[in-house]
């Protein structure tokens, strides 16, 4: 599981009277039957509390999900003054709740997925042919852009809000003696037991990380300049490496819009042969409409970190370094890096953004540029019928 520094902040929690309700002990009666952990996302009625709001980003997750067992059938016969006799009239039992997952635009991580979920049990039949009560159905909210797969294959692309997948089928209900009843069987006494749930170990992965990716080499500044531009504050260090997970800030504009950047950890050469951080970070660059090529000033040859870069991502998927694109050029500031401005602007073939993000230098450049290529997408996607990512 990789995880890093995030705060999610469409968490939600169950209404506990929701699930107390649907999860009683068979039967309606007796103390509340809680399934296997606490309970969540069953609804989206208020906030968690801030201490459950300040969560970590987690793009992986292993989920053990069990569907509710079905309630057993009822074996009993009716019985009134003056008619002893009355025939059959156990009820079925009722059937388990499934376990679905459901995309929630408000939720930008899987911090919030717990490692179990247990679907709610169907209800015993009664008497007077009176059917036990289905289970609840429990939703266990997940961000746009899940991926569900199950022995690397992929069961589920959910990559619209309000999209569902049913994770886990709950067990059928039980039959009551009343549904034996036959020409040669006038009082049988047979029910059956109610089946148990669908039980599954499902991989969610999440892909859809953020608008735009920052993609350099390691100490080339990207934590730098993510905490220059937004609020997030991935640790920052002079040495190799220091961002080890996948970090996300939001760009807040004049306008109420919001772009979300992602700090993607250092690629290194080979990163498409799982060399370095290697592909469990190379997919989250997959999917960013746009990306930002950070490069280092300092270095002597800067040039050749960006045609590096390409490189790798082109390796990693074919077109993926031809997506719409800015190159900043990091650590202006430094000796000597100024100087290098025009040899890379050259084989560019355009003027790179050149900026620091130690002093803030020049990042309002970066700042227009990256709105630009926001608005681009956006119109891109309405053009073609399709709802573009909100943060």
């Amino acid at each position: 599981m990789l995880t890093c520094a995030f705060g999610d902040r469409g968490a939600t929690l169950i209404p506990r009277a929701s699930n107390r309700t649907a999860c009683r002990r068979k039967g309606g009666k007796g103390p509340l039957k809680w399934p296997l952990g606490p309970q969540r996302d069953l609804g989206s009625q208020g906030r968690a509390p801030c201490s459950l709001q300040k969560r970590h980003f987690v793009d992986q997750r292993r989920v053990l999900v069990r569907g509710g067992r079905g309630g057993d059938g009822a074996s009993c016969f009716h019985s009134e003054p003056r008619k002893e006799f009355g025939g059959p009239d156990g009820g079925d039992g009722g059937s388990g709740g499934h376990v679905i997952l459901k995309v929630d635009r408000q939720v930008k991580s899987l911090s919030s997925v717990l490692s179990r979920y247990q679907g709610c049990d169907g209800e015993d039949g009664g008497r007077k042919n009176c059917s036990g009560r289905n289970g609840a159905l429990l939703y266990v909210r997940v961000p746009v852009g899940t991926l569900v797969k199950e022995g690397g294959q992929v069961l589920a692309d959910l990559s619209h809000p309000g999209a569902e997948y049913v994770a886990a089928l709950g067990g059928a209900g039980g039959k009551g003696n009343r549904f034996f009843l036959a020409n040669d069987n006038r009082a049988p006494v047979t029910c059956t037991p109610g089946q148990p749930g669908q039980e599954r170990v499902l991989l969610l992965e999440l892909k859809t990380v953020a608008h735009a990716g920052m993609v350099g080499f390691p100490n080339a500044g990207k934590s730098s300049l993510l905490r220059a531009i937004s609020n997030a504050r991935p640790a920052v260090a002079s040495y190799p490496f220091t961002t080890l997970n996948p970090h996300v800030g939001v760009v807040h504009y004049e306008d109420h819009q919001q772009v979300a950047v992602a700090d993607i950890p250092g690629i290194v050469r080979g990163a498409h042969q799982n060399r370095g951080l290697g592909l469990a970070f190379l997919r989250h660059i997959e999917r960013c409409p746009f990306l930002l090529f950070v490069v280092d000033l300092s270095v002597p040859e800067p040039w050749v970190q960006l045609d590096d870069l390409k490189a790798e991502l082109e390796m990693y998927e074919p077109g993926l370094s031809r997506r719409p694109h800015a190159v900043v050029a990091n650590k202006v500031d430094l000796p000597q890096a100024r100087a290098r401005l025009p040899q890379l602007q050259a084989r560019l073939g355009q003027a790179p953004i050149a900026l620091s993000a130690a002093t803030g230098e020049n990042l309002e450049e970066l700042l227009q540029r990256l709105k630009e290529l926001h608005d681009d997408h956006v119109a891109v996607e309405l053009e073609q019928g399709r709802q573009p990512l909100r943060w």
